[in-house]
């Protein structure tokens, strides 16, 4: 299981977008940057361009990956709402109404992937991001 602060550093960003409701695709290139900012606080920075349905638009987030007190990591919206727990190879679940989050870390130090499903009456639609070491 690959902790946050394993994660250091800056990665080349590639993601997929299957928007399933609107039927396009897309994709994202751009930068994600994890640095520490406390021994408790990795920064999730990312920045890209977005080519979704013959547009291109820039994008970007902040996430905050926090040690609670019980030694447990969960990602932070940077407003401080928890988006998940941090958990390494398996499911988590971001419930936000009236759909449905699912998502899962994976990989290793050299890659590694994050995917999210949204389902609902609102969204369906699949990311599929692939983290290599920034060239």
């Amino acid at each position: 299981m690959l902790l946050p602060t394993d994660l250091l550093g800056d990665w080349d960003l590639a993601r997929t977008v299957d928007d399933r409701a609107a039927g396009v695709r897309g994709i994202v290139t751009g930068r994600t940057t994890l640095s520490l900012t406390g021994p408790d606080e990795v920064r999730w920075d990312e920045s890209g361009v977005m080519r979704f349905g013959g547009r291109e638009t820039p994008v970007s987030r902040t996430l905050l990956v926090r040690r609670g007190a019980d030694a447990h990591w969960s990602v932070h919206f940077i407003d401080g709402r928890v988006f998940h727990d941090w958990v390494w190879g398996a499911a988590v679940e971001h419930a936000c109404a009236p759909d449905d989050y699912t998502g899962v870390l994976t990989g290793d130090a050299r890659r590694w992937t994050v995917r999210w499903q949204a389902r609902g009456p609102a969204k369906d639609y699949r990311l599929d991001s692939v983290l290599t070491p920034a060239a």
